[in-house]
């Protein structure tokens, strides 16, 4: 037994530097970057329109349709090649259901992080007269309820990720991204004056790194990476009824209907 667990680390790590690994990365990067773009500079767009005035319902409403197109975007375009994570928490989740290995998540994260800073130092530097923006909570919540509800809206995205990947759904290609993008929308309509509604700790770490200030950074990612995780190991343990136990229960339907 000692022989083999060196033996399958190794295998696992090698998979996780291979060609078709690779391939995952950069498309996690592409998608992640295009994501993150959208998302923070909406957030600067929303700013610019209305004068700076960070309490009307514009800031909350643009910010929230750039994210349900961008992330549905995202995801769509990297859905066949990398699973279409665009987010540490969905790619937490894959890895404690078993889905991924652990080194790959790793590199996933890698990628999702570099390419949330890239596309941030790029708002920085094209957007010159506003600051790129960090996720901020409000004056009437606390840290901790802060991460609980960022950890709920993560645990309802990831909640979906993984319906929408499931095959027994029958649903065509462009269907799941879309509802993805539907849900992450809600969710910063419902949170965005509370938590920010981030749902997302690489697009937080990107424009926290490109501010200068990592100030309640933690809550953006110990509730988001509890709660993708409690929505992976609820949806494959608790939902979803295991094949075998669903081709025994289609061989009694069959037989009883005869």
């Amino acid at each position: 037994m000692r022989r083999m667990i060196p033996t399958t680390f190794s295998s696992k790590f090698q998979g996780a530097v291979s060609m078709n690994a690779l391939r995952c990365y950069v498309s996690e990067f592409i998608s992640t970057f295009f994501f993150v773009l959208a998302a923070v500079g909406s957030v600067m767009a929303s700013r610019k329109l209305t004068g700076g005035d960070v309490t009307g319902p514009f800031s909350v409403l643009i910010p929230a349709i750039a994210n349900a197109f961008a992330l549905s975007s995202s995801v769509y375009i990297s859905w066949n090649v990398s699973g279409g994570h665009v987010n540490p928490a969905v790619t937490f989740g894959m890895a404690v259901a078993g889905r991924i290995s652990v080194p790959t998540a790793m590199f996933y994260w890698t990628s999702q992080m570099i390419a949330s800073v890239m596309a941030c130092l790029v708002l920085k530097v094209t957007v010159v007269e506003e600051h790129v923006p960090i996720y901020k909570i409000a004056g009437e919540m606390t840290g901790f309820g802060a991460s609980v509800l960022e950890g709920v809206l993560v645990f309802v995205l990831v909640y979906t990720v993984f319906t929408a990947n499931d095959p027994r759904r029958g649903l065509p290609l462009a269907v799941g991204p879309i509802f993805i993008g539907f849900v992450a929308g809600a969710n910063v309509l419902a949170s965005g004056p509370f938590s920010g509604g981030a749902m997302n700790p690489a697009c937080a770490f990107g424009s926290a790194m490109i501010y200068g200030s990592f100030k309640n950074q933690a809550v953006y990612w110990v509730g988001p990476l509890l709660g993708g995780a409690t929505a992976a190991l609820v949806y494959d343990n608790m939902v979803v009824v295991p094949a075998a136990e669903d081709d025994r229960g289609s061989s009694t339907g069959d037989a009883t209907g005869v």
